[in-house]
């Protein structure tokens, strides 16, 4: 019966905190509304919890970037106000132990790239206490106020090969003999991240992790990966201990005596990634995020709890969310160290659930749409400080269910903006699948309208109920396209289960529930079935090109950074546990289900007009693979462009690049999907 009731599409509409969009006043979004919406961030509680201070990004398409500011909101009145200016960008705030200094990290001159600043709250300016080369970040406070723990990068080892070699005569040139050169955008050789202490008295600065690896771990990084011990005598943080680390997940969680490196102590065990190390705050256990097997970056995120007793650990190891199908991605803990609260990604939206210790018994504490993240909870162990945003709001501070924060609500005002209708279908292997769909500006049930069809990547993520930063539904809407986003086999947020049906599956379970997902949009009487494009990036770019050879349906589509030819991939990324899991091995082991993935293999079936997106600084998808997948579609007659990016990585997020990125992204789509419409760069 489940199954049979599935089989039928269904729409619901999510509550919304703004009335239904729609009056004559209210427009399409554009670009220069879409760039001018702040982006609120990083909330930090007061250790009275009676402000909050927190991070507001303005983007100038003049500047080329995006500048933040810190400003501090008071929970009793709402009343906020901007608490630094300047030049430079400001971010990171973090509230002293006693409540009377924010210790900030900033890129105000002059200095060495971001340093650590102090900022008195009573009155006073703010003070520069660190000055390493290559500037700091992730500042965390010693319990005794008199210092901070930051992470920098540093020159390692200290005389190198090519220093030798270039001599009097410096050149660009690198030279590396170990794997994971680079990661993401950033180069890697011949540098490593240490912890140092930095003290506010005589503005010291002392490596206290002087060994040869990252401390803490560059690969798969938790949600803050440092923590100090309620006594300050202790420092927890993740790191890969392997000769050799782009080949697995090994990261383990480390204690250290805060004065001395020596000696450090593993606490785990476990072959897969443990992140995100907390001290409760009566210093009785030590928590952290873990995943059970070996070389999966995806695998399911138990909450983990370690007992302590004098500074050692006791024997009892507990995991707290034992039984659960759902991943934790991130969480604190309650003040009275009784409960943590868990941010939890559900069915396309991140709710925040309360597991009470030591019963561990799960309750939800927040939910009702959108994303809720961030949460700091006040002394009460109750009220809840949080980001909320959904696809019709950006983010915004929060308080137990209510607005906070307002710095986008004048602007939001004026916009058509639509909420979600959430999809259903049974997909591949009988499951239920689940999606959203979004209707344009001024919608009239009456019409038809062009479909864009979004394909998310990871492959292990999903498409939620968000304010896109970089892939935004409204944005694609405002050209007058009824837009679709399924969470097809290998989503996050359905079960474990669900996530793990994709790995060394890429081609078909995915491919299954996204044409049945299809289907049923196409089906919808508001839908023009014969002008169908699709997008996506990364995983979802991989899957643009596989649909290109294994369907004709489509008009038009959008590649960004997409993989083309797995084997390739294989050997020109930097994490290679990544494409091990994914198809069973390296490609010299396994080389048959890298060519029953690859695009590469049915490129003789491309007919459907191509755009494909690539940056120069994609370390994750190579920029060759994007050049392969351009001059096949060429070669095969196909319609193709290639935009690029000299300057972006595996995202687009300058301003201006951004600006280029939605015109010629949207107009490409609307020559083949509205051709009477298409007027060229906008």
């Amino acid at each position: 019966m489940r199954r049979l009731l599935l089989s039928i599409a269904f729409f619901t509409c999510p509550l919304s905190p703004f009335p239904f969009p729609g009056l004559s006043a209210q427009k399409r979004i554009g670009f220069d509304d879409y760039i001018a919406m702040k982006s609120v961030g990083d909330p930090a509680l007061s250790p009275d919890g009676k402000w909050v201070a927190y991070t507001v990004t303005e983007y100038s398409l003049k500047d080329n970037r995006g500048t933040s500011r810190i400003w501090l909101a008071d929970l009793g009145t709402g009343d906020t106000r901007r608490l630094t200016e300047g030049p430079g960008s400001d971010r990171q705030p973090r509230w002293s132990p006693d409540g009377r200094m924010l210790a900030f990290v900033s890129t105000r001159p002059p200095q060495n790239g971001p340093q650590l600043w102090v900022l008195p709250i009573a009155g006073g300016e703010a003070r520069r206490v660190s000055n390493l080369p290559d500037g700091v970040s992730d500042p965390v406070w010693l319990p005794d106020g008199k210092g901070l723990v930051v992470t920098s990068d540093i020159k390692w080892p200290a005389n190198q090969e090519i220093d030798r070699r270039n001599g009097d005569y410096p050149t660009e040139a690198r030279i590396w003999t170990d794997l994971l050169w680079r990661h993401w955008d950033d180069w890697r050789a011949g540098r490593r991240q240490h912890l140092f202490l930095v003290g506010l008295a005589d503005q010291s600065a002392k490596d206290i992790t002087p060994i040869d690896h990252d401390v803490p771990t560059i690969a798969t990084e938790g949600s803050g990966d440092v923590a100090v011990s309620p006594d300050g005598r202790e420092i927890a943080f993740a790191m890969h201990g392997d000769s050799v680390v782009a080949d697995n997940t090994n990261v383990d969680i480390y204690v250290m005596r805060r004065d001395a490196a020596a000696g450090l102590q593993s606490i785990t065990a476990n072959r897969g990634a443990d992140h995100t190390p907390r001290y409760s705050p009566d210093g009785k256990w030590l928590s952290y995020l873990s995943m059970e097997r070996p070389g999966f970056e995806a695998d399911r995120l138990r909450l983990m709890l370690v007992g302590r007793t004098g500074g050692q650990t006791d024997g009892r190891t507990v995991e707290a969310t034992a039984g659960w199908s759902l991943s934790v991605g991130a969480y604190t803990w309650c003040p009275d160290s009784k409960c943590v609260y868990a941010v939890v990604e559900e069915r396309g939206r991140d709710n925040v659930y309360r597991i009470d210790v030591p019963s561990f018994r799960r309750s939800p504490a927040l939910g009702g749409g959108g994303l809720n993240t961030s949460v700091a909870v006040a002394p009460d162990g109750k009220t809840l400080v949080y980001l909320h945003q959904s696809n019709t709001q950006p983010g915004e501070l929060w308080v137990s269910g209510k607005a906070l924060t307002h710095h986008n609500d004048s602007a939001l005002a004026t916009l058509d903006l639509r909420p979600l209708d959430e999809l259903g279908f049974v997909g591949a292997l009988g499951d239920s699948v689940f999606g959203w769909v979004a209707k344009p500006p001024g919608f009239d049930p009456a019409k038809r309208y062009p479909l864009v069809y979004l394909v998310h990547g990871g492959p292990q993520g999903a498409w939620t109920d968000y304010w896109g930063s970089r892939w935004n539904y409204a944005m694609f809407a405002s050209r007058g396209y009824v837009v679709a986003a399924v969470n097809f086999h290998g989503s996050t947020g359905y079960g474990q289960k669900f996530t793990d049906a994709i790995s060394q599956h890429w081609g078909d379970y995915p491919l299954e529930d996204l044409i049945k997902g299809l289907d049923a949009v196409a089906r919808l009487p508001y839908v023009d079935s014969t002008r169908m494009g699709a997008a996506g990036g990364s995983y979802g770019g991989y899957m643009i090109a596989w649909l290109a050879g294994h369907t004709g349906r489509f008009k038009a589509l959008v590649d960004h950074d997409g993989v083309f030819n797995t084997a390739s991939m294989a050997g020109s990324t930097e994490e290679l546990w990544f494409t091990d899991w994914e198809f069973g091995g390296t490609p010299y082991a396994n080389r048959e289900l890298y060519e029953k993935w690859s695009p590469l293999n049915s490129v003789k079936n491309w007919k459907t007009p191509i755009l494909f997106v690539h940056g120069q600084l994609d370390y994750r998808v190579d920029l060759s693979e994007g050049y392969q997948a351009f001059t096949a579609a060429r070669r095969m007659g196909v319609p193709a462009k290639f935009l690029y990016f000299p300057d972006e990585g595996h995202w687009v997020l300058k301003p201006r690049n951004r600006r280029l990125w939605w015109s010629t992204v949207l107009d490409w789509l609307d020559q083949y999907l509205k051709p009477q419409a298409a007027t060229g760069a906008r």
